[in-house]
C-alpha cells in the first residue's frame, strides 16, 4: 500500500471542488478530476473508496472547517445581540476566506447525492442550541420552532452573502455587501426576534 501524501491529498479535495463548483456533480469523475489534478485516477483511490465517498469526506471537511472558523471565541452565554452578530461575521469571514468551499457545501447539503448525516452529538449545534435557550431564558428573544428561529436569525444573512458572491441583486445590478449593509440587515432581524 502506497504512503498518503497531504500535498496530493488537498490537490485532489481542491480540485474536486472547483469541479463541482463549476460544471457541477455530474461533471465529476474520478479520471476527470486525475487529469484536472495531474495524478494517476490510482493515487486518488489511496485517498478515498470511491466517488461517493470523497463527496462525503469533501463535505464533512468543508462542514467541521465552517464549524471550527464559527465556534472561534464563541460564548453561548453571551447576549444574544453580541452572539448572533459574532456569528454573522464569523461566517461571514468564513464563506469569504473559502468562497468555492461555501458554494460547494451548499451544492451538497442540498443534494439527493447526501449520504452522511450526523447521528453523533457534535459541540456545534450543542453550542447553538445552548446560546437560543440562555437568550430565550433571559427574555431577549421570542421561543421558536428551531426552524423558523434559523430562517430569522441567519435566512437573510446566507440571502445577503449570495447577493455578495454573485456580485448583483436578484434584477441583476451590482451588489456588494459591506458591514454597513450588513448590519442594517441584523438590527431587522434583531427587532423580528424580539419579544
Amino acid at each position: 500500500m502506497r504512503a498518503k501524501d497531504e500535498n496530493k491529498e488537498y490537490i485532489i479535495r481542491q480540485k474536486a471542488i472547483e469541479m463541482i463548483v463549476e460544471k457541477g456533480f455530474d461533471g465529476l469523475s474520478m479520471q476527470k478530476l486525475a487529469k484536472a489534478a495531474n495524478l494517476s485516477a490510482s493515487t486518488i483511490y489511496i485517498y478515498f473508496q470511491n466517488r461517493e465517498d470523497l463527496l462525503n469526506q469533501l463535505y464533512i471537511k468543508v462542514e467541521a472547517e465552517f464549524e471550527q472558523d464559527a465556534l472561534k471565541d464563541f460564548n453561548e452565554d453571551a447576549a444574544f445581540a453580541a452572539g448572533l452578530w459574532q456569528q454573522w461575521m464569523a461566517r461571514f469571514q468564513n464563506i469569504m476566506k473559502n468562497p468555492v468551499s461555501f458554494m460547494f457545501y451548499n451544492q451538497f447539503r442540498n443534494s439527493p447525492l447526501i449520504q452522511y448525516r450526523k447521528m453523533e452529538e457534535n459541540e456545534f449545534p450543542n453550542k447553538m442550541s445552548a446560546f437560543v435557550k440562555n437568550a430565550v431564558a433571559r427574555n431577549e428573544v421570542i421561543a421558536l420552532p428551531a426552524e423558523i428561529f434559523w430562517a430569522m436569525a441567519y435566512g437573510p444573512f446566507y440571502t445577503l452573502v449570495k447577493f455578495h458572491l454573485d456580485q448583483a441583486n436578484m434584477a441583476g445590478k451590482p451588489f456588494l455587501l459591506d458591514e454597513h449593509k450588513m448590519k442594517q440587515t441584523f438590527n431587522l432581524v434583531l427587532k423580528a426576534l424580539q419579544p
